[in-house]
């Protein structure tokens, strides 16, 4: 089988390719901005295609493929620099995808796999109440709309063309080589700073990137995956301050935490605009992930405790 994969450099995309290149028999094609001269495998090609947006033309890397995985995406920054986030977020995510989706139906793409985001159903689930795979649509910021209207283009085509269509939410991803805040969260216990987040009872739900890759493998064959939006998660939820002292275990340097109301963070976050961080500090965001496990008969093959300590390993060897 010959697989087209989007976003092959980047964090999720990367650990796709490595899985895909040595554990199957399937050609892999990476399709991006460049390309990254000849590959050392020969079931590996790199082709180019410049932007992704919706006049990307990915004919001459969608030749035989039989399955894409579209992972390659316009994703959050710590600061927006775009006067109209929104705009910007459509023309890659929206736009760009169903170009993608449009041309690889016209080319007898077998099935399109895509890499959504439990963002669609809302930044935060009540207490006790995680999301499901058919609960509405709830998206709160930009990327989170331009993932529900990409999802929407990608369903309508798929029932226009009969191609198959997998869709797959996830919440935060970790593993080796992860950024943004999970890394700041591993930088401040490596140095041991004190954070003030022992007093917080929230639930969140995380999924370690081996499991992800994981699910996306199996997703590329599965019969009863057609059709269906997955929910994926390690299938354990953790506080805020359990995440903190089983990655400080992982580290080998305990976590500090002192008891300060979470009240108390939130006011303080909103006086220095960081209302987002502490609502993921603070709040819960859990998922369902037994659809997807009876579904398709898969659990997470990494537990918690051994993806923290594949992660801390490698931000160790990276410093």
């Amino acid at each position: 089988m010959r697989i087209l994969l989007t976003g092959g450099t980047g964090f999720i995309g990367s650990a796709l390719a490595d899985a895909i290149r040595t554990g199957t028999g399937h050609e892999l094609v990476l399709a991006g901005r460049s390309a990254d001269g000849a590959a050392a495998d020969s079931r590996v090609r790199s082709v180019s295609v410049g932007s992704l947006g919706p006049a990307t033309d990915w004919r001459s890397a969608l030749q035989q493929v039989e399955v894409v995985i579209h992972c390659a995406a316009r994703v959050h920054v710590l600061r927006e620099r775009e006067p109209r986030p929104l705009d910007a977020f459509r023309e890659v995510n929206v736009a760009g995808t169903a170009r993608l989706a449009r041309q690889a139906a016209e080319q007898g793409v077998r099935r399109f796999v895509f890499l959504s985001s439990v963002k669609v159903h809302g930044e935060s689930s009540l207490p006790g109440s995680p999301f499901r795979a058919g609960d509405a649509y709830a998206p709160a910021d930009a990327y989170a709309i331009s993932k529900m209207e990409a999802e929407q283009a990608l369903r309508a085509l798929a029932a226009e063309s009969g191609m198959e269509l997998v869709i797959i939410r996830s919440p935060l991803v970790y593993g080796p080589g992860v950024g943004a805040n999970f890394k700041a969260m591993m930088d401040w216990l490596g140095r041991g700073v004190p954070l003030p987040l022992a007093s917080i009872h929230n639930r969140r739900s995380l999924v370690a990137l081996d499991n992800l890759v994981d699910l996306v493998l199996l997703c590329i064959e599965h019969p009863a995956a057609v059709g269906k939006a997955l929910l994926v998660s390690d299938g354990e939820d953790l506080s805020t301050p359990e995440l903190l002292r089983r990655l400080g275990l992982a580290m080998g340097r305990p976590a500090r935490l002192l008891p300060v109301p979470p009240r108390w963070l939130e006011a303080g976050a909103s006086l220095l605009g960081r209302e987002a961080l502490a609502r993921r500090l603070c709040g819960h965001l859990q998922v369902d992930i037994g659809e997807t496990c009876d579904l398709l008969g898969w659990s997470p093959p990494v537990c918690v405790d051994e993806a923290l300590r594949r992660t801390a390993e490698a931000h160790r060897l990276a410093r």
